[in-house]
């Protein structure tokens, strides 16, 4: 049990049957009256976002969210394939499902598969990538104001910002996250 006074960020726990994500906490001590937790948490698998504010002695069970490596397999037009790189099972989820994390992902690569009671509910890509880019506009000399970029296309169809100086052709290195470019290969 995880009391409120405790709460960190990332942690989860479960409230009324569902299972939410502390994304935001702070302590309240007020002039009067007795402090409190005031918090946003975030249904992980609705995706909705709420504030409350709890007594810092409220208890709640600690959420436990299971994370496989599985491979990214194909998408065969409505649904993402992946397969469990231990036993060789596969999973076929919705694009509602995957949402946009599978935005830098190529076919072959490992991901995390977040499940809660044996029900998946998300997938993390790796945090970095390494794509080739496929479309974008040739940089100009002379054109190198300070931190100025350009649209590109990498080869999973995604658009990132790279600086003027990038071809077609080459690779770069993407951080999932932010989908910002780090570097060249």
């Amino acid at each position: 049990m995880i009391t409120a006074g405790d709460f960190r960020n990332g942690m989860t726990i479960e409230m009324d049957n569902k299972v939410y994500q502390v994304i935001e906490f702070q302590h309240v001590k007020p002039g009067k009256g007795a402090a409190f937790v005031r918090t946003k948490l975030k249904d992980i698998k609705g995706g909705g976002v709420t504030e409350t504010s709890f007594r810092p002695t409220e208890k709640f069970p600690a959420a436990r969210i299971d994370r496989k490596d599985m491979q990214y397999l194909y998408n065969d037009g409505e649904l993402y394939n992946f397969m469990d790189v231990e036993t060789y099972d596969q999973v076929a989820l919705t694009a509602d499902q995957i949402g946009d994390a599978l935005k830098f992902v190529k076919e072959n690569e490992i991901v995390k598969m977040l499940s809660h009671n044996g029900s998946i509910f998300s997938v993390e890509p790796p945090m970095f990538v390494e794509l080739q880019i496929t479309d974008t506009e040739p940089g100009f000399k002379g054109d190198t104001a300070t931190g100025a970029t350009k649209p590109a296309t990498v080869e999973t169809g995604a658009l990132v910002y790279v600086p003027l100086f990038v071809e077609n052709g080459e690779t770069i290195k993407i951080d999932t996250r932010t989908g910002e470019y780090l570097s060249r290969v």
